[in-house]
């Protein structure tokens, strides 16, 4: 088991301690409790919480106040090429040429302001990003579930998770009730992770291994559960990560050691000009001043003052057309390196996708088609039937498939939000473009097993509300290997026939033929 560092502190009266999520996963939730001084049942008492937080700090994360915005301004000259410029433009002033002083002054004032601005405010959209502790949470104190805000958490609190909350701290899970929490990211898995309660015996040091935390930032997409806070603000998980980005230090781009090569290339071709002209003209035996303007002269005509105008406004555009896109980009030189990247190589797809999944065809078990228009958790589509035979049985045939997976089903939508697993919630949107809305409110649920990657299906048992018999349906969903393997029979234009080998290949492969479609 990983011993833990002392993470604790001592004001007289107690001490007030806090624990990694590896050192909380490898113990038992009542060992946890105990670490922490807290009743489960209970959870802290107003009094103990403020005092703990006195030790623990506020649960959010602090970052170094940035440069005030005249420095960050002056920064924008610090490029070579600009420093060129200025240089000419002070030659210029020197020899009377006012003319292309200002030119040169007005054609930096230009490109400084505008690298300014957009950068500016990036950053300020940027900081938006850091809140990454929810505004409220919910938390048992003095035995009272209470919604206060998530910086107030401190170790050792009891903390309840519903559907749609996000994490509010390292939480150690002591009830899991087929709980599964998008940790997307944070992992860069797509798929929700399922929660336990059990101790982990031996944590590998990877995230996915603690299956009893629930790490700050993440989002719980199915179920509900309740967890001790084990770590707070900058010691949680996602604050070693936030302390991590605030030490990393961004290397240049390849456009900005583009730049700085010009720019010294051009400081010293103007110097081996301004000694090359020199040299000549001493040897002709002229005046070395008048040889010096003549020299300076040249070296300045060379600096391209319109350059840095053109690279800025062009990079400013690049940015402008990312944020219509929903991208940030704090720095402008950024939008050309993402313009160099020919080839991206990932194997987290939900980090670079929406992670949204959409119904786009289903078959039935008597073989009738339909193909699903639209997108999105909404019912902005419609359900189009392949030319058939009988087109109210192939209607009727859909509606049956439709009601298992949207009865079957655990996910919510509201306003065109997912509260759940993406797989459900595309099911419930197939649904309601069939006109099938709100189905699982038409049956009381008296048992459900829940999804597993062992078993891969979920079953629910239900009776109807408005059957007077009260009799008792199954709805079950999952892969289709599984589901055929607990089927003896099948339906077809609604009456019941013998599954046999020879169908049950015939399902397999349709099923394959649709995996196919790209």
């Amino acid at each position: 088991m990983e011993t833990a560092t002392e993470n604790s502190k001592d004001n007289g009266v107690g001490t007030i301690m806090w624990l990694t999520a590896s050192e909380a996963s490898s113990l038992t939730s009542e060992e946890v409790a105990e670490r922490l001084s807290v009743d489960v049942h209970n959870g802290l008492g107003w009094q103990e919480a403020n005092r703990r937080r006195q030790f623990s700090g506020y649960n959010e994360f602090t970052v170094k106040d940035g440069d005030p915005p005249w420095k960050k301004y002056l920064e924008q000259f610090q490029n070579p090429l600009i420093l060129l410029l200025l240089a000419s433009a002070l030659v210029s002033v020197f020899m009377k040429q006012f003319d292309d002083a200002i030119s040169i002054t007005v054609a930096i004032v230009i490109v400084v302001t505008v690298a300014f601005v957009q950068e500016y405010r990036s950053e300020k959209s940027l900081q938006e990003l850091t809140k990454l502790v929810p505004p409220s949470c919910h938390c048992l104190r003095e035995g009272t579930p209470d919604t206060f805000l998530g910086r107030e958490l401190v170790p050792g609190d009891v903390v309840i998770l519903n559907v749609g909350d996000r994490v509010p701290a390292d939480v150690r899970l002591f009830e899991a009730t087929d709980l599964s929490i998008d940790e997307s990211s944070f992992t860069g898995e797509t798929e929700p992770a399922r929660k336990s309660i059990g101790p982990v015996m031996r944590p590998n040091g990877a995230h996915s291994s603690n299956t009893n935390i629930a790490f700050m930032g993440t989002l719980v997409r199915c179920g509900h559960g309740k967890g001790i806070v084990v770590s707070t603000g900058s010691n949680s998980e996602f604050g070693t990560v936030f302390k991590m980005m605030l030490e990393e230090e961004a290397p240049k781009t390849p456009l900005q050691k583009s730049m700085d090569n010009l720019g010294t290339q051009l400081s010293m071709y103007s110097f081996a000009i301004i000694g090359l002209i020199m040299f000549i003209g001493w040897l002709q035996g002229k005046q070395l001043m008048e040889m010096f303007t003549i020299g300076v002269s040249l070296a300045v005509a060379a600096i391209p003052e319109g350059l840095p105008i053109v690279v800025t406004v062009t990079l400013a555009l690049g940015v402008m057309r990312m944020a219509k896109r929903n991208a940030i980009v704090k720095k402008l030189p950024t939008v050309e390196t993402l313009g160099c990247v020919n080839v991206i190589c990932s194997d987290k797809t939900g980090t670079i996708t929406r992670n949204e999944m959409t119904v786009t065809v289903l078959v039935t078990s008597d073989g009738y088609i339909a193909e699903l228009t639209g997108a999105g958790y909404n019912d902005h589509g419609q359900v189009l039937l392949h030319k058939c035979e009988f087109p109210d049985r192939a209607r009727e045939s859909v509606h049956q498939l439709l009601e298992v997976g949207a009865v079957c089903n655990n996910a919510v939508i509201q306003n065109e939000s997912l509260l759940g697993s993406p797989t459900e919630g595309a099911l419930l949107a197939a649904a309601m473009k069939h006109g099938m809305y709100n189905v699982g409110e038409t049956y009381i649920r008296l048992q459900e097993i829940p999804f597993s990657s062992e078993e891969k299906i979920m079953a629910v048992r239900c009776i109807s509300k408005y059957d007077s018999e009260k009799k008792e349906t199954h709805f079950v969903k999952g892969a289709i290997e599984k589901i055929l393997a607990k089927c003896n029979q099948f339906s077809i234009n609604g009456r019941l026939e013998q599954l046999t080998p020879k169908k049950e290949q015939e399902f397999l492969g349709e099923a394959q033929k649709l995996a196919k479609r790209d």
